[in-house]
């Protein structure tokens, strides 16, 4: 009876880890280039800790503080980062671009928040799919509602803020800078990235971002390749690699 009970259990056990393997979700993989350029964690404790998009906009770029560490170019210089943000009900989509060139920008990655019936608020970093693969959110482990920055995303009589920085155009406090090795950019943002504010996820939490009606930008300097990989026990990954060509 006992040996009839064991050989029960073990059956059980090895299709519930059939069962798992089968449902393991597609793995992310980020590219090493990009992750060591533009951590998305840091990104997002940066947009937590901001008033608004304006002072986001500073403090991704602030030379001081090295969150921003992206090359995309390959020219030397760190890229200044741009932020626009779109709008629809009650949906905002704020978009981080890259500055590459006179009308070259390439978005890196999308921060996407909506107000639910209940008052309630869900919200998104999506980073894009070209750089840092599909299925690439984070999300918040805490409340969204106490971010001063949403709280002026949905403020009365709401105006889509819009950057005015471009090439040749650049605010004051901003210069380029050189970028750092990957030790050293974890370094500068580790205090960022160890604060347990938000986490990786593969499924997408905000529902209503179709009805923002975004065109997305992709630079002709940007090239990327996907490799997909699958092991034995049918678990899927896929590998973004990123090439630029360089601007003259």
């Amino acid at each position: 009876m006992i040996h009839r009970l064991v050989c029960v259990l073990g059956a059980v056990l090895l299709c519930t880890a059939t069962l798992s393997a089968q449902k393991d979700p597609e793995a992310v993989a980020v590219d090493d280039d990009v992750a060591a350029g533009l951590d998305l964690t840091a990104v997002s404790e940066v947009f937590r800790d901001s008033k608004d998009l304006e002072d986001f906009e500073k403090r991704l770029n602030d030379p001081d503080a090295g969150v921003n560490n992206l090359d995309l170019d390959r020219n030397g210089d760190v890229d200044f980062l741009r932020v626009v943000e779109q709008g629809s009900d009650d949906t905002r989509l704020v978009i981080l671009q890259a500055v590459l060139g006179e009308n070259e920008f390439q978005d890196v990655a999308t921060i996407e928040v909506e107000k639910t019936d209940t008052d309630q608020y869900n919200m998104q970093v999506r980073g894009n799919e070209e750089l840092y693969g599909p299925n690439y959110y984070i999300v918040p482990a805490v409340h969204v509602h106490l971010f001063p920055v949403v709280t002026w995303m949905y403020r009365p009589l709401w105006r889509p803020y819009v950057s005015v920085w471009r090439v040749g155009v650049y605010p004051r406090w901003w210069r380029p800078w050189r970028p750092v090795g990957v030790t050293v950019y974890r370094t500068r943002t580790v205090h960022l990235t160890t604060r347990a504010s938000f986490t990786v996820s593969r499924t997408s939490r905000v529902t209503t971002v179709h009805k923002v009606h975004y065109t997305p930008h992709r630079s002709t300097m940007v090239r990327s390749r996907t490799t997909v990989t699958k092991s034995p026990g049918g678990k899927v990954t896929v590998r973004k690699s990123t090439t630029t060509r360089r601007r003259r």
